[in-house]
């Protein structure tokens, strides 16, 4: 099987099919293997009626007692065959969905990396986890087709010969049996491919949701709307359980089909040769042979209906990661270097021109509108952006992520030690560097909170933090990093007013000569920046200093001072520093 460094190689996204064909060419000798093992492991109990119809007409009939021990030990024998080959079958084909479990498993996250921050620009959280917890299991669980499928193909060829051998009639009414199990099968086929893809893409809406309403309960909480997404919630999970019942409902048929169609074969089959016996077409040995030969049935008409639908859900889950598969992260490629001097982003869209070695403040009526900004001045969304004169989207992917980073108040924070949070990939950073970005962010008394300092355990998402020391620890990250452009969005929205006030003025000296934009409403932050713009619509309304925006734009005058009530209501982070420490 795979392992964890291997290459999976390169998978086949032209299509669900192409890609399940895909992972069998993936693991070739093993496919092959479990092909084998499954054709011979059911067209030999074929041969057990037959080899019974021998040891009652050469044996048991006539009185000969050498014929009867000889059939009865060849039967033996294939039993044990047998049984040794399903072992073989079952342990191969666990290999096979194993392969393609992981195998599918490594692409996927390989994707996710490739796509890298345009990931939830792109795809919810909720459809990658639903890829991850179900889709990847379905399609390999379809790859059972490979042994157990074929197999019972190459079965049924070999009944109906032997069924030939005894009575052509009995032949024709099973070979009719494959026709007719496909004739009725078949809508069932189409329409549970329909009702699993619903049922598959309620799941994931809903799955979004629950990530949704995890992430912002205390914000729900603090606006009232916990009743409102809780109602949402309990109408996706209604419509989902519906979608449930019709995958279960299609199902149920299918597989009654496969216990009850081979029964119907095996009651008229019988009665056939019974009466074929009482017209002494054939003998009492071929009687039991040909029962034989259809209870023998039963296994691969019931493999035909559960291959199928295991089928018909693997393509719809394979439609899902193709689709994931399919996406493309923004173009790296580019014809131009980045500029060899700190040079302006300029935003025709918005009005914005970031001018370099200054703090740079964006105030919007909308939060959303300076989110699209930011993302458009970090090369996260298609623009017309500028850096020194040169489009930025014609600038090496490579060297925008170099130079100019986004730093998002809600960026994933991995499980580890808090200075491994902090450091990432940086490992050249000393102790000094690592305690001027804590002290300019803020998060002395994160550190100091902590067990074990620096060296304690931070859970994923930093779920053992409080909301302000989240924010704060993402800060310490940034800064760390120390790009030439930091692109910050709401950096202090989750502190009280006084470490608010601490941050606005350690940043500033941080990134002193550096170029920094934030995000913000906050007249804390705003006060120290160097040109504040205010938007409206997402669009440059006025521009200046804080105070001068004051004394002549009321709009965004109504905009601050709404926001400084706000702040001296209420601290939004329990956990800040007070005030003595945040005037030093």
């Amino acid at each position: 099987m795979i392992d964890a460094y291997e290459d999976p190689g390169t998978p086949d996204v032209r299509g669900p099919a192409r890609y399940l064909c895909w992972l069998v060419r993936s693991q070739p000798g093993r496919s092959a293997a479990g092909a084998l093992f499954g054709v011979v492991s059911l067209a030999l109990p074929a041969l057990v009626p037959y080899l019974l119809a021998r040891a009652i007409d050469d044996g048991l009939e006539p009185g000969d007692r050498a014929a009867l021990f000889g059939w009865a030990a060849a039967v033996l024998a294939a039993g044990a065959v047998d049984a040794w080959l399903n072992i073989a079958r079952h342990r191969t084909m666990t290999r096979v969905r194993m392969d393609a479990n992981f195998r599918t498993v490594k692409v996927v996250i390989g994707q996710a990396v490739r796509l890298g921050a345009s990931l939830r620009r792109q795809v919810t959280a909720g459809e990658v986890v639903t890829i991850g917890v179900g889709d990847v299991q379905t399609v390999a669980t379809a790859l059972t087709v490979i042994g157990p499928g074929l197999g019972a193909v190459v079965a049924y060829g070999v009944v109906a010969a032997l069924l030939l051998s005894v009575s052509p009639l009995l032949a024709a009414v099973v070979l009719l049996g494959v026709p007719v199990t496909g004739v009725l099968a078949g809508p069932l086929m189409s329409r549970l491919q329909g009702t699993e893809t619903a049922y598959r893409e309620a799941q994931g809406t809903l799955t979004a949701r629950i990530g949704d309403m995890a992430g912002g309960l205390r914000v729900l909480g603090g606006l009232g709307g916990k009743e409102l997404v809780a109602g949402a919630f309990r109408g996706d999970s209604r419509r989902l359980r519906d979608d449930g019942y019709r995958v279960g409902a299609v199902t149920s048929w299918i597989q009654a089909l496969g216990l009850g169609l081979p029964t119907v074969f095996l009651a008229v089959v019988t009665w056939l040769a019974a009466r074929l016996v009482a017209q002494g077409a054939i003998t009492v040995g071929e009687l039991v042979s040909v029962y034989g030969y259809v209870a023998v049935l039963v296994v691969p008409v019931a493999y035909f209906l559960e291959f199928g639908q295991q089928v018909s859900r693997g393509l719809v889950a394979a439609r899902r990661i193709v689709g994931f598969l399919r996406l493309d992260p923004p173009a790296g490629a580019g014809a131009h270097d980045a500029p060899a001097e700190p040079s302006a982003l300029d935003d025709p869209e918005s009005g914005v021109r970031v001018l370099p070695g200054r703090l740079t403040a964006l105030a919007c009526e909308r939060p959303a509108d300076a989110a699209e900004i930011v993302d458009r001045l970090g090369r996260y969304a298609p623009s017309d952006v500028t850096w020194g004169g040169l489009r930025l989207d014609e600038i090496a992917l490579a060297q925008v992520r170099e130079r100019i980073l986004v730093a998002d108040h809600e960026a994933d924070l991995f499980a580890g030690t808090l200075r491994e949070v902090v450091l990432g990939r940086r490992t050249d950073a000393g102790d000094a560097a690592v305690a001027r970005a804590v002290r300019a962010a803020v998060a002395e008394d994160v550190v100091r909170g902590l067990p074990d300092g620096l060296d304690s355990r931070i859970d994923a998402q930093g779920r053992n933090l409080s909301g302000g020391q989240r924010q704060r620890v993402r800060l310490v990250r940034a800064l760390l990093a120390d790009p030439e452009v930091l692109l910050a969005v709401e950096p202090t929205s989750a502190l009280d007013a006084h470490t608010e006030a601490a941050v606005a003025r350690r940043l500033r000296e941080a990134r002193q000569g550096r170029t920094t934009v934030v995000t913000t409403t906050s007249p804390l932050v705003l006060d120290r920046a160097d040109t504040v713009y205010f938007l409206v619509n997402g669009k440059v309304e006025a521009s200046g200093t804080h105070q001068g925006l004051l004394d002549h734009a009321p709009g965004y005058r109504a905009l601050v001072a709404r926001d400084a009530e706000a702040d001296g209501d209420e601290g939004a982070d329990p956990s800040g520093i007070g005030a003595e420490e945040a005037v030093r």
